[in-house]
């Protein structure tokens, strides 16, 4: 390893000792020529591509304080952000799927919160919530669903979020909900690897309601736990990071409402230190 390397890396693992939140946002990949060149075969390989870019290219630029070290990495290069100007923010629409990995009403309103921040708008046009999977054998319920539909349900009254989309429900399940639900679904996502057409029942029932149904091609777990370590170690040299553990990943697009083409995309991730 040269001097410069290993110069990086103590300064990497003095901040990450640090600190106990990380938050990374990758900027815009239709314009991250690193990343364009590659094509991802699937949404977490194109996820971790990401991540270990971004840590190691942030880590390459950055200098840590001399003092009173962050509780709080975040990770990005300010040179690639994706800010949306006052003036062209009606022509645009910014959607998000939001994936929690942990349990926690509040990584909704953190992640909701970071991708306001991040993209310089005050409300998200709409957002598609992908909860933890149930544990092992155990199906997905309404009772699993609620507390994140009410965290959503409650940034849609303070007019964070326009719109509040579901994946993966089958018709049973989406009735459920939105016979509970105060703030109806707008959408739910449906994954093709698993169902080639749609279910008949669900098509009724969304059109009937007015539910948008729209396709995806995310694997039930975007990330696993080992997966995220690997990504985290490339980007920052081999550092060991056993004890940190993924939170929540958002995915945004903005999208030019008169043209329908996709003007930037990117991730918001939040990882947490476990503690000792």
């Amino acid at each position: 390893m040269d001097p410069q390397n290993s110069n990086m890396s103590a300064e990497a693992k003095t901040l990450l000792n640090h600190a106990k939140t990380l938050r990374l946002y990758t900027g815009n990949l239709v314009n991250r020529s690193r990343l364009k060149k590659k094509c991802p075969c699937c949404p977490s390989e194109e996820l971790r591509e990401c991540i270990q870019a971004t840590l190691s290219d942030w880590f390459s630029t950055t200098k840590p304080p001399s003092k009173d070290f962050p509780d709080t990495l975040d990770c990005f290069i300010p040179q690639e952000t994706d800010a949306i100007t006052p003036e062209e923010r009606e022509e645009l629409k910014v959607s998000v799927k939001l994936f929690l990995c942990e349990s926690g009403q509040s990584s909704i309103r953190d992640a909701v919160e970071m991708a306001c921040q991040t993209l310089a708008v005050s409300q998200l046009d709409s957002v598609i919530i992908a909860p933890p999977g149930p544990l092992e054998g155990d199906g997905q319920t309404l009772a699993h669903l609620q507390p994140a539909w009410e965290e959503l349900e409650a940034l849609v009254r303070s007019q964070q979020i326009a719109a509040i989309g579901t994946s993966d429900l089958d018709k049973d399940l989406l009735e459920q909900l939105y016979n509970w639900a105060q703030v109806k679904p707008s959408s739910n996502q449906v994954n093709l690897a698993s169902c080639c057409v749609m279910p008949p029942d669900l098509t009724a029932f969304a059109k009937e309601f007015d539910i948008q149904l729209l396709t995806h091609n995310d694997p039930k777990e975007l990330m696993s736990k080992a997966t995220f370590q690997e990504a985290m170690q490339e980007g920052m040299q081999d550092l060991s990071i056993a004890d940190w553990r993924l939170e929540w990943v958002l995915r945004y697009s903005i999208i030019v409402k008169s043209r329908g083409i996709i003007k930037a995309k990117g991730y918001l991730v939040s990882a947490r230190k476990a503690s000792p």
